[in-house]
């Protein structure tokens, strides 16, 4: 049980509860003690025994626990229940009601200072905050989490570093991300703290920064040791979750029928486990994939499946996300007006600092849908908003292609030595992705 109050409290908090009930000290102390110990005790000049508090509970009826800790018997335990009520509303798309719950819950846990449950509470708050897409909230709750859990071992503050990183990851800080999760991963690997879910979380999350980063040697590797770690995992959630991250990771190396495969698993966890906020992330990823394999019309029903999830679940940053991936499937469709309308309609809801690496996708859509239709003077504003809003994220991994669409679009136009800056850029950072910028990767896990 938790550690009880000290001596002074447990005497007020006895003596409260005496005159409450009417009963005198030597009522309370028979007939076991004497009026001059409870005297003593009520003083807080004496620390009562586990016996002397199981007397003095049962003539004051109250609980062990109240008695010695101020909580209400079963507290902790109802806190736990109505925390995993809260956990399933937000599986279930209701961020906001989630939110709600979570910021009860938080205050209660606070008023008897249940660590645990605090920090439980402040993480729910944070996934909240990265569904309804408010990131900097959501930064802020994951950061108190780690702070209310300051003095428990790190593989227990993971979830509130991991949910940090991707505060950080969606608000075009892609560089950081990663710095919080490498340091995380290579403090528990050279500690010898190989929790597998901690481990697991962690080397799932970091995948998706590494592919924006042009770091895919590294994303190969993180996907390998994390279905390496997925059989020793307790949470399937974490394992589906994982499924879904590795799934990018096998596109990029042209392994289509194992990414579809992947996603497929992971799909039919959620589905299982009822998260329809992560089985939403499946049909987007799974388009993803088909548009990446040249299946656009099973692509665009995956990516709007997804959306129409999204966005029933008021997700506004994810519901954008999907969208700008929904329009490059449009365009490529041959419906350039109706994808640059779409583009148009989220490009409100994306930001440097708030999906940064889409919000560069969107322009540079828009940038070749207006090259298309001959107006250069908008297409170059959008390459240009496009580059500055990828070299602030680091997004190295889309930077080369991007310099060659600007440089391309500069050359015909002739400005042939402002086309040959654009052309150096990308080659700069096409030249080491991911080994020179992000220095030496983390430490293995013993596998």
């Amino acid at each position: 049980m938790p550690e009880r109050d000290d001596p002074e409290t447990i005497g007020r908090r006895v003596q409260q509860l005496r005159r409450e009930r009417g009963l005198t000290q030597k009522q309370l102390a028979e007939p076991a003690y004497t009026p001059a110990y409870i005297s003593t005790l009520e003083a807080g000049r004496v620390r009562p025994s586990d016996d002397a508090l199981r007397h003095l509970a049962a003539r004051l009826g109250v609980g062990f626990e109240e008695l010695a800790t101020g909580r209400p018997a079963r507290l902790a335990t109802d806190l736990r229940l109505r925390l995993t009520e809260a956990q399933r509303t937000l599986a279930e798309g209701e961020a906001d009601e989630a939110a709600a719950l979570y910021t009860a819950l938080l205050a209660e846990a606070g008023t008897h200072a249940l660590v645990e449950e605090q920090a439980t509470a402040l993480l729910g708050l944070g996934e909240c905050g990265l569904d309804t897409g408010d990131i900097v909230a959501a930064r802020e709750h994951f950061e108190r989490a780690e702070q209310v859990l300051g003095g428990r071992p790190l593989p227990a503050r993971v979830p509130a570093l991991r949910g940090r990183a991707v505060a950080h990851y969606l608000a075009g800080e892609l560089r950081y991300a990663v710095y919080l999760l490498e340091s995380t991963l290579d403090e528990l690997n050279r500690g010898g703290l190989h929790d597998p879910d901690a481990l697991l979380l962690l080397y799932t999350g970091v995948i998706a920064p590494y592919m924006d980063m042009g770091a895919h040697a590294r994303a190969a590797q993180a996907a390998e040791f994390a279905l390496a770690l997925a059989p020793r995992a307790g949470d399937p959630a974490l394992v589906a979750r994982m499924h879904r991250s590795v799934a990018r990771t096998l596109l990029a190396e042209g392994r289509v029928a194992e990414a579809d495969a992947s996603l497929a698993k992971a799909a039919e966890m959620y589905r299982q486990l009822k998260i329809r906020t992560e089985l939403a992330n499946c049909h987007w990823m799974r388009g993803y994939v088909c548009a990446q394999n040249g299946e656009l019309e099973k692509a665009e029903a995956e990516l709007r499946a997804a959306q129409e999830m999204l966005a029933s679940q008021r997700s506004a940053l994810y519901s954008s996300q999907v969208a700008v991936e929904l329009a490059d499937v449009l365009h490529r469709r041959g419906r350039s007006e109706e994808a640059g309308e779409l583009l148009r309609t989220v490009l409100g809801d994306l930001s440097s600092e708030r999906g940064a690496v889409h919000a560069a996708a969107a322009h540079r859509l828009l940038g070749i849908i207006a090259e298309d239709a001959r107006d250069t003077e908008a297409a170059e504003e959008h390459y240009v908003r496009a580059l500055s809003l990828l070299e602030r994220a680091g997004a190295a991994g889309d930077l080369a292609d991007l310099c060659r669409l600007l440089g391309d679009l500069l050359r015909r136009t002739g400005r042939v030595e402002a086309a040959l800056d654009a052309y150096r850029t990308g080659l700069g950072h096409r030249t080491a992705p991911g080994t020179t910028t992000l220095g030496p990767a983390p430490a293995q896990p013993p596998l």
